[in-house]
């Protein structure tokens, strides 16, 4: 694509956080669940770092009553940080924590309407612009991060993408799958239509929506008039739906790991998984698994 035609940057992103989070009741009673931690990190600091990493300068979280320990973790703790610097300890740990002063914003859904309608209470925010969309409780581990491989594609083709994954056949009735167009590279492949959790029989393809996405301004429009959906809420997928065809629409097939930290088990594997990647946890972590399993 050339500079003339390039598509417009990147700049924004919006990360729905009003979530109630009951599957990790009584955990999420009074702690929202994107603070859960994975060792040491919340969730929703790793779909922050992932952004940051792809180049988004605007940070615009859609929260909820009971989350504001969230934007705090964002802020600057002066009493942490000067008993720190007093006992001589190093802030390099908190440096991902960070924000530049005005690059994150909040916008309240007041009510739970579904993922389509805490989108649409962005758009004041987002403006006229194209915009990127993490879902936090999908942590994405790869090299690069999996907002920054979309970036990348973006910048070739423009328009709406989604990230997907494959998975074994027998699963697809859990998810929302592509239907699969042209394949314009081994990783870039042309949407031609969304459907949400079909049989087995009935799937267009394996290739899961997974939870990372750059839609252009034109979808908050669509979702303005947009009806209740699957579940009586307002549904993103029904509104991307609706767009294929009217702009470009393509899926990334994501090189990396996907945990669901929406589920416990997916919450205890994610743990599990990057403990035995740190070098000052691997081993030990080894041990202790060998101990429990009794090998």
């Amino acid at each position: 694509m050339t500079d003339a035609t390039a598509p417009r940057p990147i700049r924004k992103a919006v990360f729905p956080v009003a979530g109630l989070g009951t599957r990790f009741l009584p955990a999420t009673k009074a702690i929202p669940k994107e603070m859960l931690p994975i060792i040491d990190r919340p969730l929703i600091q790793y779909a922050v770092d992932e952004a940051r990493e792809a180049g988004i300068e605007q940070l615009i979280f859609v929260t909820g009553r009971g989350k504001t320990s969230i934007v705090e973790h964002f802020d600057t703790a002066y009493e942490l940080e000067s008993t720190m610097n007093g006992r001589g300890k190093s802030l390099e740990v908190l440096e991902p924590t960070r924000i530049q002063p005005g690059n994150l914003v909040t916008v309240r859904q007041q009510v739970p309407m579904g993922l389509g309608h805490a989108i649409w209470c962005a758009r004041a925010i987002v403006g006229d612009e194209p915009f990127a969309i993490f879902l936090p409780d999908e942590l994405m581990i790869g090299e690069p991060g999996c907002m920054k491989q979309m970036v990348e594609a973006y910048n070739q083709v423009g328009g709406n993408l989604i990230s997907v994954l494959e998975v074994p056949e027998e699963e697809v009735s859990s998810y929302g799958v592509i239907a699969p167009g042209a394949k314009i590279s081994d990783t870039l492949t042309e949407v031609t239509g969304l459907v949400e959790k079909p049989k087995r029989e009935d799937a267009p393809s394996n290739l899961i929506i997974s939870g990372r996405y750059i839609l252009q301004p034109e979808v908050m429009r669509t979702l303005e008039g947009q009806g209740k959906g699957a579940g009586g809420e307002i549904q993103l997928t029904d509104a991307m739906a609706r767009m294929i065809g009217t702009q470009p629409f393509h899926a990334v097939t994501f090189a990396g790991r996907r945990y669901d930290c929406g589920s416990k088990l997916g919450f205890v594997e994610a743990t599990l998984a990057l403990a035995l990647e740190r070098p000052d946890m691997a081993d030990d972590t080894r041990e202790m698994a060998r101990r429990l399993l009794g090998l």
